[in-house]
Formats: C-alpha cells, structure tokens, sequence
C-alpha cells in the first residue's frame, strides 16, 4: 500500500504469470493459520455490507448467526425465504456444521475470479478465523476458478469427509449478501440450496 484516505487507496501495481496450482497450495497454507476461536479481532466488510466477526467458541452458531441470520432483517428477503432459513438456523444448520469439527481457519473469506488478479494475487479480503470449507464453498458458486487452482489445494491439504454435504449450507452466506446486493435472481439460488439440504 502506498497510500490511502477515507476516499483513495493507493496500491503497488501487481502483475504475474499465473500460477494457479501454487496459489491453490499457498491458500491452504494460510488456512493452515487458527485460532482458539471463530471471528475476528474487529468487524469488517464484505462487499459494501458489514460483516459481523465475535469471537465465537462453537462454528455452527458463528455460521448461523453472523452470516446467515444477520441478513434476514433486510427487506430483499422474500418472506417464505426467511421463514425457511429462520428454522435452519435453530437447529439443522448449527448441527450439520458442527458435525465435524472444524477448527478456526484464518480465510481470506471472498475469493472469486474478480478478486484473482493474474493467478496469482488474492485482493479485497472479508477475513475472519472461519471453517475453511467456506472459502472452498464461495470459490464453486460462480465458477470462474480454474481446475488447477483446486488441484493445487487439495493436493496440499484434502478436505474432510462430508464437505458435498455441507457446501450447499455455506454458500447462504454468501449468496444472501448478493440478494442483499443486486436482488431477485439470487433468492432462487438460496432456495436451490435449502431444496438440496432438505431444509
């Protein structure tokens, strides 16, 4: 960083040659940082929104009530969506996350093709000491990411049994921030992931 105020940001150019199996292999390895705790040492932003980080013992609630829960209260929730995930969050979602016992992650917490800058820099983080399937759950909603950058990752560090499970349930985080975001379309892709969790 070279300079900033409350209106500017003024950053090294960076460009390289991508390198999509190492920056695979360089994300486990900052998943390999934890905490004793989930959350963070302040709140922070993801996108325009902000986003909730207390330090939290238990994962399944930190999920539930700081990523899925925060959003409900938003207008652009469609009542029969929020009536649907008011009830995951006061049980399924909480065990199902809970299940296998993850420990705190440092996640950058919004990796997507836009926030990759030549395969091989990671910008704009949303960080937080999280489950790292739920970087792994963001980086498969849009796509975007190349075969290679996943190879890289698993090859350094395989996920635990069950995460086809419970994927569906930490994409809500992020696809309510879109809802909140840019509208309609998105609540049809929560609802497809309440659908294949039988929620």
């Amino acid at each position: 960083m070279l300079s900033f105020d409350h209106h500017e940001l003024v950053m090294t150019w960076v460009s390289g040659t991508p390198g999509w199996e190492e920056l695979g292999a360089t994300l486990a390895n900052v998943h390999r940082a934890t905490a004793d705790r989930f959350g963070y040492e302040r709140d922070n932003v993801i996108g325009s929104l902000p986003q909730l980080n207390p330090w939290t013992a238990s994962w399944g609630v930190f999920f539930a009530e700081n990523r899925v829960l925060v959003h409900l209260s938003d207008p652009s929730v469609p009542d029969r969506l929020r009536r649907r995930l008011l009830v995951a969050c006061e049980g399924p979602i909480i065990e199902l996350l809970e299940a296998h016992h993850p420990k705190p992650s440092l996640v950058h917490g919004d990796i997507w093709s836009g926030n990759i800058v030549d395969g091989a820099y990671l910008i704009d983080p949303a960080v937080s000491f999280s489950d790292r399937e739920v970087e792994l759950a963001f980086m498969a909603v849009f796509g975007g990411i190349p075969r290679a950058m996943w190879n890289g990752y698993l090859a350094a560090w395989p996920l635990a049994d069950g995460w086809e499970r419970r994927r569906p349930a930490l994409q809500l985080h992020h696809l309510l921030v879109h809802l909140r975001l840019f509208g309609g379309g998105y609540a049809r892709m929560v609802e497809e992931r309440l659908d294949q969790l039988g929620w």
